[in-house]
Protein backbone atom coordinates (compact mmCIF):
# COMPACT_ATOMS: atom_id res chain seq x y z
CA UNK A 1 0.00 0.00 0.00
CA UNK A 2 1.36 3.32 -1.14
CA UNK A 3 0.95 6.57 1.15
CA UNK A 4 -1.45 9.26 0.41
CA UNK A 5 1.12 11.65 2.43
CA UNK A 6 4.57 11.33 4.49
CA UNK A 7 6.11 13.29 6.85
CA UNK A 8 9.39 13.47 7.04
CA UNK A 9 12.71 14.70 9.30
CA UNK A 10 10.35 15.49 12.12
CA UNK A 11 10.70 14.70 15.59
CA UNK A 12 8.36 12.80 16.49
CA UNK A 13 6.88 12.16 20.16
CA UNK A 14 4.33 9.14 19.25
CA UNK A 15 3.31 8.51 22.95
CA UNK A 16 3.27 4.63 21.92
CA UNK A 17 5.95 2.69 24.62
CA UNK A 18 6.68 0.08 21.79
CA UNK A 19 7.85 2.95 19.68
CA UNK A 20 8.55 6.21 21.43
CA UNK A 21 10.12 8.68 18.69
CA UNK A 22 10.27 8.18 15.06
CA UNK A 23 11.42 10.48 12.17
CA UNK A 24 8.65 9.63 9.98
CA UNK A 25 4.92 9.05 9.55
CA UNK A 26 2.93 8.13 6.62
CA UNK A 27 -0.91 8.65 6.30
CA UNK A 28 -3.28 6.81 4.25
CA UNK A 29 -6.89 7.07 3.84
CA UNK A 30 -6.79 9.32 7.32
CA UNK A 31 -4.94 6.88 9.19
CA UNK A 32 -1.36 6.02 10.10
CA UNK A 33 0.14 4.01 7.48
CA UNK A 34 3.38 3.77 9.17
CA UNK A 35 5.68 5.38 11.20
CA UNK A 36 9.82 4.61 11.34
CA UNK A 37 12.85 6.47 10.16
CA UNK A 38 13.53 8.50 7.15
CA UNK A 39 14.40 5.95 4.75
CA UNK A 40 11.47 3.11 5.51
CA UNK A 41 8.76 5.54 5.28
CA UNK A 42 9.86 7.34 2.32
CA UNK A 43 9.76 3.72 0.90
CA UNK A 44 6.26 3.67 1.26
CA UNK A 45 5.48 6.92 -1.31
CA UNK A 46 3.83 6.30 -4.52
CA UNK A 47 3.07 8.39 -7.65
CA UNK A 48 0.60 10.37 -6.09
CA UNK A 49 2.43 10.28 -2.89
CA UNK A 50 2.55 14.17 -1.28
CA UNK A 51 5.99 14.21 0.86
CA UNK A 52 6.49 16.91 3.37
CA UNK A 53 9.52 17.44 4.46
CA UNK A 54 8.88 18.98 8.60
CA UNK A 55 12.29 20.48 8.39
CA UNK A 56 13.04 19.21 12.40
CA UNK A 57 9.98 20.52 13.66
CA UNK A 58 7.81 18.29 16.45
CA UNK A 59 4.93 16.30 15.99
CA UNK A 60 2.64 15.06 19.05
CA UNK A 61 -0.64 13.29 19.10
CA UNK A 62 -3.44 15.93 19.10
CA UNK A 63 -4.58 16.72 22.30
CA UNK A 64 -7.70 15.57 24.60
CA UNK A 65 -10.07 17.94 26.61
CA UNK A 66 -11.82 15.80 29.17
CA UNK A 67 -14.29 18.26 30.32
CA UNK A 68 -15.19 21.50 28.65
CA UNK A 69 -18.35 23.48 28.25
CA UNK A 70 -17.89 24.12 25.01
CA UNK A 71 -21.39 25.12 23.77
CA UNK A 72 -20.95 27.59 26.75
CA UNK A 73 -18.07 28.87 26.50
CA UNK A 74 -18.46 29.81 22.80
CA UNK A 75 -22.26 31.41 23.82
CA UNK A 76 -20.32 32.97 26.85
CA UNK A 77 -17.58 34.41 24.28
CA UNK A 78 -19.95 35.46 21.69
CA UNK A 79 -23.73 36.98 23.47
CA UNK A 80 -22.72 37.66 27.01
CA UNK A 81 -20.45 40.28 29.47
CA UNK A 82 -17.42 38.43 29.40
CA UNK A 83 -14.85 39.61 31.51
CA UNK A 84 -11.48 37.99 32.44
CA UNK A 85 -11.31 36.29 35.47
CA UNK A 86 -8.74 39.06 37.44
CA UNK A 87 -10.97 41.87 36.47
CA UNK A 88 -11.77 44.27 38.75
CA UNK A 89 -14.92 44.94 40.34
CA UNK A 90 -15.33 48.09 38.57
CA UNK A 91 -14.62 46.49 35.38
CA UNK A 92 -17.41 44.46 35.63
CA UNK A 93 -19.86 46.62 36.33
CA UNK A 94 -18.71 48.75 33.29
CA UNK A 95 -18.33 45.86 30.96
CA UNK A 96 -22.18 45.29 32.38
CA UNK A 97 -23.49 48.65 31.84
CA UNK A 98 -21.69 48.69 28.34
CA UNK A 99 -23.93 45.64 27.12
CA UNK A 100 -27.07 47.02 29.21
CA UNK A 101 -26.74 49.62 26.25
CA UNK A 102 -27.11 47.08 23.75
CA UNK A 103 -29.84 44.71 25.22
CA UNK A 104 -33.12 44.54 23.42
CA UNK A 105 -35.89 45.07 25.50
CA UNK A 106 -37.30 41.98 26.71
CA UNK A 107 -33.40 40.16 26.86
CA UNK A 108 -32.24 39.22 30.06
CA UNK A 109 -28.47 40.38 30.33
CA UNK A 110 -26.50 37.32 31.54
CA UNK A 111 -22.12 37.03 32.14
CA UNK A 112 -19.92 37.67 34.74
CA UNK A 113 -17.48 36.16 36.37
CA UNK A 114 -17.59 37.89 39.79
CA UNK A 115 -15.33 36.19 42.70
CA UNK A 116 -15.83 35.52 46.42
CA UNK A 117 -13.65 38.48 47.23
CA UNK A 118 -15.84 40.97 45.63
CA UNK A 119 -18.79 40.16 48.15
CA UNK A 120 -17.71 43.53 50.11
CA UNK A 121 -17.77 45.49 47.06
CA UNK A 122 -21.38 43.66 46.00
CA UNK A 123 -22.62 45.02 49.20
CA UNK A 124 -24.83 43.97 52.27
CA UNK A 125 -27.71 43.60 49.72
CA UNK A 126 -25.66 42.44 46.21
CA UNK A 127 -29.71 42.48 44.72
CA UNK A 128 -29.97 46.58 45.44
CA UNK A 129 -26.72 47.06 44.26
CA UNK A 130 -27.70 45.55 40.67
CA UNK A 131 -30.95 46.90 40.56
CA UNK A 132 -29.06 50.20 41.07
CA UNK A 133 -27.87 49.35 37.89
CA UNK A 134 -30.90 48.17 36.18
CA UNK A 135 -34.12 48.07 37.88
CA UNK A 136 -35.66 47.03 34.56
CA UNK A 137 -33.36 44.77 32.89
CA UNK A 138 -33.45 41.69 33.84
CA UNK A 139 -29.53 40.55 35.10
CA UNK A 140 -27.85 37.37 36.43
CA UNK A 141 -23.92 37.38 36.48
CA UNK A 142 -22.45 34.05 37.19
CA UNK A 143 -19.48 33.77 39.71
CA UNK A 144 -16.04 32.22 38.33
CA UNK A 145 -17.47 28.50 39.36
CA UNK A 146 -20.52 28.78 37.67
CA UNK A 147 -22.34 27.34 40.89
CA UNK A 148 -23.19 31.01 41.69
CA UNK A 149 -25.52 33.68 40.34
CA UNK A 150 -25.97 37.37 41.03
CA UNK A 151 -29.39 38.83 39.89
CA UNK A 152 -31.68 42.22 40.44
CA UNK A 153 -34.95 41.79 41.36
CA UNK A 154 -36.43 41.97 37.62
CA UNK A 155 -34.00 38.46 37.02
CA UNK A 156 -36.32 36.72 40.39
CA UNK A 157 -39.12 37.88 39.19
CA UNK A 158 -38.96 36.38 35.86
CA UNK A 159 -37.71 32.73 37.66
CA UNK A 160 -40.95 33.14 40.03
CA UNK A 161 -38.42 33.54 42.88
CA UNK A 162 -39.99 36.32 44.65
CA UNK A 163 -39.52 37.86 48.03
CA UNK A 164 -41.37 35.00 50.15
CA UNK A 165 -39.87 32.23 48.29
CA UNK A 166 -39.16 29.05 50.17
CA UNK A 167 -35.55 27.33 50.46
CA UNK A 168 -34.92 25.17 47.61
CA UNK A 169 -33.61 22.03 48.45
CA UNK A 170 -30.05 21.16 47.09
CA UNK A 171 -29.50 25.14 47.22
CA UNK A 172 -29.12 28.12 49.16
CA UNK A 173 -30.80 31.29 48.69
CA UNK A 174 -29.21 33.98 50.71
CA UNK A 175 -31.37 36.17 52.17
CA UNK A 176 -31.57 39.77 53.91
CA UNK A 177 -31.37 39.57 57.43
CA UNK A 178 -33.69 42.55 57.72
CA UNK A 179 -36.83 40.88 55.61
CA UNK A 180 -36.05 37.51 54.51
CA UNK A 181 -35.85 38.37 51.12
CA UNK A 182 -33.95 36.88 48.73
CA UNK A 183 -30.56 39.40 48.40
CA UNK A 184 -29.78 37.71 45.15
CA UNK A 185 -27.49 35.32 45.38
CA UNK A 186 -28.24 31.87 44.24
CA UNK A 187 -26.54 28.55 44.96
CA UNK A 188 -26.85 25.28 43.45
CA UNK A 189 -30.49 24.72 42.31
CA UNK A 190 -31.34 27.72 43.89
CA UNK A 191 -29.93 29.24 40.40
CA UNK A 192 -31.86 26.63 38.02
CA UNK A 193 -35.27 28.64 37.92
CA UNK A 194 -32.91 31.71 36.62
CA UNK A 195 -30.64 29.46 34.27
CA UNK A 196 -33.55 27.74 32.06
CA UNK A 197 -34.19 31.06 31.10
CA UNK A 198 -30.63 31.64 29.52
CA UNK A 199 -31.59 30.08 25.80
CA UNK A 200 -30.12 30.42 22.18
CA UNK A 201 -31.51 30.08 18.75
CA UNK A 202 -30.66 27.05 16.64
CA UNK A 203 -28.17 29.62 14.82
CA UNK A 204 -26.70 30.93 17.35
CA UNK A 205 -25.77 27.52 18.48
CA UNK A 206 -24.21 26.76 15.10
CA UNK A 207 -22.19 30.09 15.40
CA UNK A 208 -21.26 28.85 18.83
CA UNK A 209 -20.13 25.69 17.48
CA UNK A 210 -17.89 27.13 14.58
CA UNK A 211 -16.24 29.38 16.74
CA UNK A 212 -14.89 26.79 19.73
CA UNK A 213 -14.18 24.08 16.60
CA UNK A 214 -12.18 26.95 15.15
CA UNK A 215 -10.57 27.70 18.53
CA UNK A 216 -10.09 23.94 19.77
CA UNK A 217 -8.48 23.10 16.51
CA UNK A 218 -5.60 26.37 16.71
CA UNK A 219 -5.40 25.41 20.43
CA UNK A 220 -3.89 21.62 19.29
CA UNK A 221 -7.12 19.55 20.19
CA UNK A 222 -8.16 16.86 18.41
CA UNK A 223 -11.02 15.26 20.91
CA UNK A 224 -12.84 16.82 23.38
CA UNK A 225 -15.81 15.47 25.94
CA UNK A 226 -18.53 17.55 27.07
CA UNK A 227 -19.54 17.08 30.70
CA UNK A 228 -23.08 18.36 31.05
CA UNK A 229 -25.06 17.82 27.45
CA UNK A 230 -29.26 18.31 28.22
CA UNK A 231 -31.27 17.61 24.73
CA UNK A 232 -30.26 21.64 23.18
CA UNK A 233 -26.45 20.72 23.73
CA UNK A 234 -27.04 17.11 21.97
CA UNK A 235 -28.77 18.29 19.29
CA UNK A 236 -26.42 20.94 18.51
CA UNK A 237 -23.46 18.67 18.33
CA UNK A 238 -24.78 16.01 16.69
CA UNK A 239 -26.58 18.91 13.61
CA UNK A 240 -22.87 20.57 13.56
CA UNK A 241 -21.61 16.81 12.71
CA UNK A 242 -24.10 16.44 10.25
CA UNK A 243 -23.36 19.63 8.46
CA UNK A 244 -19.36 18.69 8.57
CA UNK A 245 -18.21 21.42 10.92
CA UNK A 246 -16.95 19.50 13.63
CA UNK A 247 -13.40 18.28 12.84
CA UNK A 248 -13.01 16.83 16.43
CA UNK A 249 -13.63 13.33 17.81
CA UNK A 250 -16.10 14.68 21.18
CA UNK A 251 -18.37 12.78 23.75
CA UNK A 252 -21.19 14.13 25.56
CA UNK A 253 -22.10 13.37 29.33
CA UNK A 254 -25.75 13.43 29.32
CA UNK A 255 -27.15 15.26 32.51
CA UNK A 256 -28.95 12.84 35.02
CA UNK A 257 -28.53 15.36 37.76
CA UNK A 258 -27.40 18.77 38.12
CA UNK A 259 -27.95 21.78 39.98
CA UNK A 260 -27.95 23.50 37.15
CA UNK A 261 -30.82 21.67 35.62
CA UNK A 262 -34.48 22.05 37.74
CA UNK A 263 -35.32 18.12 37.87
CA UNK A 264 -33.60 14.76 37.21
CA UNK A 265 -33.45 12.94 33.64
CA UNK A 266 -35.60 10.39 33.47
CA UNK A 267 -33.30 7.35 32.59
CA UNK A 268 -36.00 6.60 29.06
CA UNK A 269 -34.79 9.92 28.28
CA UNK A 270 -31.07 9.72 28.29
CA UNK A 271 -31.47 6.41 26.58
CA UNK A 272 -33.88 7.96 23.87
CA UNK A 273 -31.15 11.09 23.63
CA UNK A 274 -28.43 8.16 23.92
CA UNK A 275 -29.80 6.79 20.66
CA UNK A 276 -30.91 9.97 18.74
CA UNK A 277 -28.11 11.90 19.25
CA UNK A 278 -25.25 9.93 18.52
CA UNK A 279 -23.80 10.58 15.31
CA UNK A 280 -20.61 9.23 13.60
CA UNK A 281 -18.00 11.33 15.59
CA UNK A 282 -20.42 12.60 19.03
CA UNK A 283 -20.85 9.15 21.32
CA UNK A 284 -23.49 9.82 23.87
CA UNK A 285 -22.78 6.45 26.32
CA UNK A 286 -21.97 8.74 28.63
CA UNK A 287 -23.96 10.30 31.83
CA UNK A 288 -23.10 13.51 34.51
CA UNK A 289 -24.38 13.24 38.47
CA UNK A 290 -23.68 16.58 40.75
CA UNK A 291 -22.07 15.02 44.27
CA UNK A 292 -21.47 18.11 45.71
CA UNK A 293 -20.88 22.13 44.78
CA UNK A 294 -18.04 24.59 45.38
CA UNK A 295 -16.27 25.81 47.94
CA UNK A 296 -17.11 29.58 47.64
CA UNK A 297 -20.85 28.80 48.16
CA UNK A 298 -20.21 26.12 51.21
CA UNK A 299 -21.44 23.52 49.42
CA UNK A 300 -18.54 21.46 48.86
CA UNK A 301 -18.19 18.70 50.97
CA UNK A 302 -15.69 17.88 53.00
CA UNK A 303 -14.93 16.00 55.93
CA UNK A 304 -13.44 18.62 58.10
CA UNK A 305 -15.39 22.47 58.41
CA UNK A 306 -14.79 25.44 56.77
CA UNK A 307 -12.64 27.95 58.01
CA UNK A 308 -14.10 29.55 61.53
CA UNK A 309 -13.87 33.08 61.05
CA UNK A 310 -16.11 32.85 57.42
CA UNK A 311 -19.19 32.46 59.21
CA UNK A 312 -19.72 28.48 58.64
CA UNK A 313 -21.17 27.26 61.27
CA UNK A 314 -18.44 24.61 62.51
CA UNK A 315 -20.17 23.45 65.60
CA UNK A 316 -22.91 21.79 63.40
CA UNK A 317 -20.90 20.32 60.32
CA UNK A 318 -22.07 17.41 58.62
CA UNK A 319 -20.39 16.49 55.43
CA UNK A 320 -22.97 13.80 54.30
CA UNK A 321 -25.62 16.71 54.65
CA UNK A 322 -23.78 19.07 52.24
CA UNK A 323 -23.43 16.68 49.28
CA UNK A 324 -26.50 17.20 46.86
CA UNK A 325 -27.32 13.15 46.86
CA UNK A 326 -26.94 10.62 50.28
CA UNK A 327 -24.55 8.22 49.62
CA UNK A 328 -26.96 5.82 49.18
CA UNK A 329 -28.77 7.55 46.14
CA UNK A 330 -24.87 7.85 44.91
CA UNK A 331 -24.30 4.48 44.98
CA UNK A 332 -28.11 3.51 43.51
CA UNK A 333 -27.33 6.12 40.80
CA UNK A 334 -24.10 4.70 39.94
CA UNK A 335 -25.49 1.12 39.57
CA UNK A 336 -28.24 1.70 37.76
CA UNK A 337 -25.89 3.74 35.33
CA UNK A 338 -23.02 1.70 34.86
CA UNK A 339 -25.82 -1.52 34.30
CA UNK A 340 -27.57 0.54 31.37
CA UNK A 341 -23.72 1.30 29.68
CA UNK A 342 -23.45 4.78 30.41
CA UNK A 343 -20.03 5.70 31.85
CA UNK A 344 -20.36 8.31 34.91
CA UNK A 345 -18.54 11.47 35.06
CA UNK A 346 -18.98 12.59 39.39
CA UNK A 347 -18.49 16.28 39.95
CA UNK A 348 -17.09 15.86 43.05
CA UNK A 349 -14.55 18.68 44.39
CA UNK A 350 -14.70 18.17 48.50
CA UNK A 351 -12.57 14.93 49.85
CA UNK A 352 -15.89 13.59 51.40
CA UNK A 353 -17.39 13.60 47.90
CA UNK A 354 -14.86 12.22 46.33
CA UNK A 355 -14.55 9.22 48.70
CA UNK A 356 -18.72 8.81 48.27
CA UNK A 357 -18.27 8.76 44.41
CA UNK A 358 -15.82 6.08 45.14
CA UNK A 359 -17.89 4.44 47.32
CA UNK A 360 -20.65 4.29 44.81
CA UNK A 361 -18.55 2.84 42.00
CA UNK A 362 -17.59 0.12 44.40
CA UNK A 363 -20.98 -0.58 44.98
CA UNK A 364 -21.57 -0.66 41.09
CA UNK A 365 -18.60 -3.24 40.91
CA UNK A 366 -20.29 -5.28 43.66
CA UNK A 367 -23.62 -4.83 41.57
CA UNK A 368 -23.08 -5.27 38.15
CA UNK A 369 -19.36 -6.98 38.47
CA UNK A 370 -16.59 -5.70 35.89
CA UNK A 371 -18.36 -3.53 33.47
CA UNK A 372 -15.27 -2.07 31.58
CA UNK A 373 -16.63 1.19 32.30
CA UNK A 374 -13.69 3.61 34.06
CA UNK A 375 -16.15 6.32 35.60
CA UNK A 376 -14.03 9.28 36.29
CA UNK A 377 -14.44 11.17 39.58
CA UNK A 378 -14.32 15.16 37.80
CA UNK A 379 -12.05 18.08 39.28
CA UNK A 380 -10.80 15.91 42.58
CA UNK A 381 -9.19 18.63 43.79
CA UNK A 382 -8.87 17.32 47.38
CA UNK A 383 -8.57 13.51 47.69
CA UNK A 384 -7.54 12.19 50.60
CA UNK A 385 -4.11 10.05 51.03
CA UNK A 386 -6.17 7.36 52.04
CA UNK A 387 -8.46 7.04 48.89
CA UNK A 388 -5.72 7.42 47.21
CA UNK A 389 -5.16 4.38 45.94
CA UNK A 390 -8.66 3.06 45.64
CA UNK A 391 -8.84 4.75 42.50
CA UNK A 392 -6.93 2.17 40.60
CA UNK A 393 -8.83 -0.49 42.05
CA UNK A 394 -12.06 0.25 40.89
CA UNK A 395 -10.73 1.00 37.74
CA UNK A 396 -11.74 4.80 38.58
CA UNK A 397 -10.32 8.08 36.42
CA UNK A 398 -9.67 10.94 38.00
CA UNK A 399 -10.40 13.87 35.69
CA UNK A 400 -8.03 17.18 37.29
CA UNK A 401 -9.62 20.16 36.62
CA UNK A 402 -10.16 23.36 36.39
CA UNK A 403 -5.89 23.86 35.20
CA UNK A 404 -5.79 26.61 38.06
CA UNK A 405 -2.89 24.39 39.93
CA UNK A 406 -0.99 27.22 40.59
CA UNK A 407 -1.53 30.82 41.90
CA UNK A 408 -4.72 32.64 40.23
CA UNK A 409 -7.34 34.99 40.86
CA UNK A 410 -9.46 32.13 42.72
CA UNK A 411 -6.88 31.41 45.31
CA UNK A 412 -6.98 33.81 47.75
CA UNK A 413 -10.52 32.97 48.31
CA UNK A 414 -9.72 29.44 48.91
CA UNK A 415 -6.83 30.02 51.34
CA UNK A 416 -9.54 32.58 53.58
CA UNK A 417 -12.04 29.47 53.32
CA UNK A 418 -9.98 26.47 53.71
CA UNK A 419 -6.79 27.25 55.01
CA UNK A 420 -3.27 26.47 53.38
CA UNK A 421 -2.83 23.27 54.31
CA UNK A 422 -5.94 22.24 52.54
CA UNK A 423 -5.25 24.20 49.35
CA UNK A 424 -1.76 23.28 49.96
CA UNK A 425 -3.37 19.64 48.51
CA UNK A 426 -5.07 20.90 46.05
CA UNK A 427 -4.67 18.62 43.00
CA UNK A 428 -1.65 17.12 44.52
CA UNK A 429 -0.54 15.63 40.85
CA UNK A 430 2.59 13.61 41.81
CA UNK A 431 1.05 11.91 44.89
CA UNK A 432 -1.73 10.95 42.63
CA UNK A 433 0.54 9.09 40.03
CA UNK A 434 2.72 7.73 42.58
CA UNK A 435 -0.39 6.01 43.75
CA UNK A 436 -1.11 4.54 40.07
CA UNK A 437 -4.17 6.81 39.49
CA UNK A 438 -5.25 6.87 35.98
CA UNK A 439 -5.12 10.54 35.51
CA UNK A 440 -6.69 13.31 32.80
CA UNK A 441 -6.33 16.43 31.97
CA UNK A 442 -9.35 18.82 31.73
CA UNK A 443 -9.75 23.37 32.03
CA UNK A 444 -13.56 22.92 32.63
CA UNK A 445 -13.26 26.47 30.33
CA UNK A 446 -15.56 27.92 31.01
CA UNK A 447 -16.95 27.11 34.49
CA UNK A 448 -14.01 27.69 36.37
CA UNK A 449 -11.54 28.54 33.59
CA UNK A 450 -10.43 31.78 32.08
CA UNK A 451 -9.74 29.99 28.58
CA UNK A 452 -9.18 26.69 27.13
CA UNK A 453 -5.44 26.74 26.30
CA UNK A 454 -3.93 23.58 27.22
CA UNK A 455 -0.47 24.95 27.31
CA UNK A 456 -0.77 27.19 30.44
CA UNK A 457 -2.46 24.05 31.91
CA UNK A 458 0.97 22.10 31.16
CA UNK A 459 2.78 24.46 32.57
CA UNK A 460 1.18 24.84 35.82
CA UNK A 461 1.48 21.13 36.23
CA UNK A 462 5.11 20.70 35.63
CA UNK A 463 5.98 24.07 37.24
CA UNK A 464 3.16 24.84 39.93
CA UNK A 465 3.78 28.73 39.38
CA UNK A 466 1.52 30.83 37.02
CA UNK A 467 2.57 30.75 33.53
CA UNK A 468 1.21 33.90 32.67
CA UNK A 469 3.35 36.03 35.21
CA UNK A 470 0.26 37.73 36.80
CA UNK A 471 0.43 36.02 40.27
CA UNK A 472 3.73 35.15 42.03
CA UNK A 473 4.36 32.44 44.24
CA UNK A 474 4.12 28.84 44.25
CA UNK A 475 1.38 26.28 44.72
CA UNK A 476 2.79 23.38 46.51
CA UNK A 477 5.86 23.28 44.26
CA UNK A 478 6.35 19.46 45.86
CA UNK A 479 3.39 18.45 43.72
CA UNK A 480 4.73 19.21 40.51
CA UNK A 481 5.44 16.35 37.83
CA UNK A 482 7.68 15.95 35.04
CA UNK A 483 6.73 16.66 31.38
CA UNK A 484 6.97 12.86 30.69
CA UNK A 485 4.40 12.02 33.60
CA UNK A 486 2.24 15.25 32.54
CA UNK A 487 1.74 14.34 28.53
CA UNK A 488 -0.32 11.59 28.91
CA UNK A 489 -2.70 13.23 30.87
CA UNK A 490 -3.44 15.08 27.87
CA UNK A 491 -3.57 12.21 25.07
CA UNK A 492 -3.54 9.06 25.73
CA UNK A 493 -5.25 9.01 29.03
CA UNK A 494 -7.89 11.31 27.68
CA UNK A 495 -8.24 8.73 24.50
CA UNK A 496 -9.08 6.12 27.44
CA UNK A 497 -11.82 8.39 28.65
CA UNK A 498 -13.51 8.65 25.96
CA UNK A 499 -12.81 4.68 24.89
CA UNK A 500 -11.26 5.66 21.47
CA UNK A 501 -7.56 4.15 22.64
CA UNK A 502 -7.75 1.92 20.17
CA UNK A 503 -8.64 5.07 17.37
CA UNK A 504 -6.41 7.74 18.79
CA UNK A 505 -4.51 9.64 21.65
CA UNK A 506 -1.06 8.28 20.46
CA UNK A 507 0.45 7.71 16.96
CA UNK A 508 0.59 4.28 15.91
CA UNK A 509 0.06 2.83 12.53
CA UNK A 510 -3.97 1.71 11.94
CA UNK A 511 -4.77 4.61 14.56
CA UNK A 512 -6.49 8.13 12.74
CA UNK A 513 -3.89 10.35 11.69
CA UNK A 514 -4.49 13.17 14.38
CA UNK A 515 -1.52 15.11 15.17
CA UNK A 516 -0.51 18.79 15.76
CA UNK A 517 2.93 20.33 14.84
CA UNK A 518 4.96 22.39 16.81
CA UNK A 519 8.26 24.82 15.99
CA UNK A 520 10.18 23.13 18.53
CA UNK A 521 10.10 20.01 20.83
CA UNK A 522 8.45 20.40 24.24
CA UNK A 523 11.59 19.17 26.57
CA UNK A 524 13.25 22.05 24.97
CA UNK A 525 11.49 24.50 26.58
CA UNK A 526 10.66 25.99 29.90
CA UNK A 527 7.65 25.84 31.32
CA UNK A 528 6.69 29.49 30.95
CA UNK A 529 7.53 28.90 26.55
CA UNK A 530 5.14 26.13 27.11
CA UNK A 531 2.73 27.94 28.55
CA UNK A 532 3.15 30.70 24.92
CA UNK A 533 3.17 27.74 22.77
CA UNK A 534 1.41 28.08 19.43
CA UNK A 535 0.23 25.22 17.55
CA UNK A 536 1.65 25.53 13.96
CA UNK A 537 -0.70 23.08 12.53
CA UNK A 538 -3.43 20.62 13.56
CA UNK A 539 -4.21 17.39 12.03
CA UNK A 540 -7.38 15.23 12.40
CA UNK A 541 -8.57 12.13 10.45
CA UNK A 542 -5.58 12.89 8.16
CA UNK A 543 -7.18 16.55 6.46
CA UNK A 544 -5.22 19.32 7.89
CA UNK A 545 -7.92 21.84 10.15
CA UNK A 546 -5.51 24.57 11.69
CA UNK A 547 -2.44 25.39 10.08
CA UNK A 548 -0.44 29.24 10.89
Amino acid sequence: MTADTIWFNARIRTMDPNRPLASAMAVSGGKILALGGDTDVLNLAGPGTETIDMGGKSILPGLVESHTHALWGACQELYEVNVNYGASYGELMAAVRSQLAQTAPGTMLTGGPWRHDMRAEMGDNPRATLDAVSADVPIALADVTKHLLWCNSPALALAGLHDDVEDIEGGVIERDPATGAPNGILAETAAAPVRKLFTHSPAQLADATRLFVERFNQLGFTAFKEPMAIEADLQAYQAADQRGDLSLHMAAHIVRQSPLVPEMIPYEEMERWRQTYASPNVRTDYAKLFLDGVATGFTASFTEPYQPDTGYDVANHDADAILLLTPEEIAREITELDRRGFTVKMHAVGDNAIRRGLDGIEAARRANGPSGLQHEIAHAPFVRLEDLHRFSALDAVAEVSPKLWFPNPATAGQLALLGANRVGRCHALRDYLQAGMRVTYASDWPAASPDPNPWTGLAGMISRRNPTGAYSGSLAPEQAITLDQALPLFTINGAQSLRMEDETGSLVAGKWADFIVLDEALETLAPAEIGAIDVRQTVWKGQTVFAR
